[in-house]
């Protein structure tokens, strides 16, 4: 299922930290703290308790969120939709 990933953590540490993860877990930067990608149920269980691990849960915030692709295909985007650097063709192409 497709997952979006985004946080606000303040310290560089545990930032680097949920980044890293959220690659390891096969999921597309889209901005600097918002992931994309397609993983099952089990793999978003683990995310979250991974990201958990890493931030302070009185200042971080982590959402993560489950989309169908066909809902996933009503996202409306305004401006520059996402950094052509950081996102693959395979996420490009799902706005097309």
């Amino acid at each position: 299922m497709l997952t979006w990933i985004v946080y606000d953590i303040t310290d560089n540490k545990a930032r680097n930290r949920v980044a890293k993860t959220c690659k390891g877990y096969g999921l597309y930067r889209v901005q600097k703290s918002a992931f994309l990608g397609d993983i099952n149920r089990n793999q978003v269980d683990e995310l979250a308790l991974r990201c958990k691990e890493f931030t302070d849960q009185d200042k971080d915030s982590v959402y993560i969120f489950p989309m169908c692709s066909e809902d996933f295909m009503k996202a409306k985007i305004i401006g520059k939709a996402f950094d052509k650097e950081l996102v693959t063709d395979r996420v490009k192409a799902l706005f097309v």
